[in-house]
């Protein structure tokens, strides 16, 4: 089994989203792993695998985008993971031709 590098946002630009927002969620040294695996399942609907690669990108690279979608989607996740403390920012996708 190998384990790739995950994607960086900078990255992200030459793909095609989900939708025209994101979610980014930022490193901080109050919550826990756990809780930050445990918010992003109930606010993105995503399995516990997905959360917690999401969790492990936060804490390692500083930030991970955790959910695409459209504006008032985005603004809901954001919403309920920000319950927890954490910095969140919903973003507009950046997309080159």
């Amino acid at each position: 089994m190998s384990i790739e590098a995950p994607v960086r946002i900078e990255d992200l630009s030459h793909t095609q989203g989900r939708g025209e927002w994101i979610v980014v969620v930022y490193n901080n040294e109050v919550n826990t792993f756990d809780e930050v695996t445990e918010i992003l399942m109930r606010a993105t609907g995503c399995p516990m695998e997905e959360a917690e690669m999401e969790t492990w990108e936060i804490h390692h690279l500083g930030r991970s985008v955790v959910h695409w979608g459209g504006r008032e989607e985005c603004g809901q996740v954001a919403e309920i993971i920000a319950t927890i403390g954490i910095r969140v920012e919903v973003l507009e996708e950046r997309v080159e031709a």
